[in-house]
């Protein structure tokens, strides 16, 4: 795909008299990995909330594939293929590692809530296709030893790994993910940055990624856009914004 995908026109939103996000532009194109990144406090949750319906903008546009998001809720923007990680890690904590999977596989499930309760040949064979496709997620994340324990019970880093796998169950077009390598170590990032770009590739998806983990951004993205106090400051390549003196700046405080 060489086409927009993901869309913001002028995406403005206000909190009070304060205006967190100002005439937003971001254009993704399909099939790339795209970073969002800038200093603490740019607004770059704030985007990912407006893109996924958290927040409503005060003005501007959102599109995906063409048609808007605006005014649509999180689980309907989930269903028209926009799904999402969080900065801070919003499993189900008492359900196993599987069943934090395949709850969110339900959201493409082809069988009615008659057939389940008459217990149909098709929602035996839906049951098993879910199950499936759960499963060789949680072997793509290397997950599969621990599919039975609680996913409270996971080290941080593993329970990173299951928000990507749930996010990807609901079989996404366009995956968001919010610092993915936050509390993971030096080797578990390098292996983060190459796992992103494979997923794209395997599941043909485009990725929004915000990441404080410079050699993460710098190695998986195609394309790289800066906030700064709720405005863009640069897009590039991961090049161009590497030498970019306005990042430069916004970074160092100069």
């Amino acid at each position: 795909m060489t086409s927009t995908l993901l869309k913001t026109d002028k995406a403005t939103i206000r909190f009070g008299g304060l205006i967190a996000v100002k005439d937003f532009d971001l254009d993704v194109t399909g099939g790339q990995v795209f970073g969002l990144i800038g200093p603490n406090g740019a607004g770059k949750t704030t985007v990912f909330n407006l893109l996924t319906g958290v927040y409503q903008p005060t003005s501007g546009d959102i599109t995906l594939k063409g048609k808007s998001l605006v005014g649509l809720r999180p689980n309907q923007i989930a269903a028209r293929g926009l799904a999402r990680t969080f900065q801070n890690i919003r499993l189900f904590g008492q359900m196993t590692v599987l069943e934090n999977v395949k709850t969110a596989c339900h959201g493409s499930c082809r069988a009615t809530l008659l057939d389940t309760v008459l217990g149909t040949a098709r929602h035996h064979a839906e049951e098993r296709r879910q199950n499936d496709f759960a499963l060789e997620l949680l072997d793509i994340f290397k997950l599969s030893d621990v599919r039975e324990e609680r996913a409270s019970s996971l080290p941080y880093g593993d329970q990173r790994r299951l928000e990507i796998a749930r996010a990807l169950a609901t079989r996404p077009s366009v995956l968001l993910l919010d610092e993915p390598a936050a509390g993971m170590n030096p080797q578990e990032s390098i292996e983060l940055m190459k796992l992103i770009r494979w997923i794209r590739d395997k599941f043909d998806l485009t990725v929004v990624l915000v990441e404080h983990n410079m050699k993460v951004v710098m190695g998986a993205c195609d394309r790289i856009q800066v906030l700064e106090y709720g405005q863009t400051i640069a897009v590039g390549t991961p090049e161009e914004i590497r030498n970019d003196q306005r990042v430069i700046a916004a970074y160092l405080g100069a």
